[in-house]
């Protein structure tokens, strides 16, 4: 069963600040950054079902970089509502509400 990944406003500006942020660090790390999230929201498509972080909300911990994806699944759609891509090094309180 394949899903169909819908990234909302907030998680595309989540994903743009950070590539912005590692590629003042290093050249092509933004890249790299941005090569490491595609591969964790290809696996959203063929299995979203990761921990539940809250309520309905999923969280799929990123490998490799601190960073957690934020989503919520639509069964009857079958999609997977992407809504932020947070940085696990900020505070808790931080996170998505």
């Amino acid at each position: 069963m394949i899903f169909e990944v819908v990234i909302e406003p907030r998680a595309i500006l989540d994903i743009q600040e950070a590539i912005n942020y590692y590629e003042t660090k290093q050249e092509d790390l933004g890249e790299y950054f941005y090569e490491v999230i595609n591969e964790h929201i290809e696996l959203l498509t063929q299995n979203p079902y990761f921990q539940i972080r809250y309520k309905d909300y999923h969280g799929l911990p990123v490998k490799k970089i601190p960073f957690i994806i934020f989503y919520f699944i639509d069964e009857k759609l079958k999609i997977v509502n992407i809504l932020s891509v947070f940085n696990t090094s900020m505070s808790p309180s931080k996170y998505p509400k």
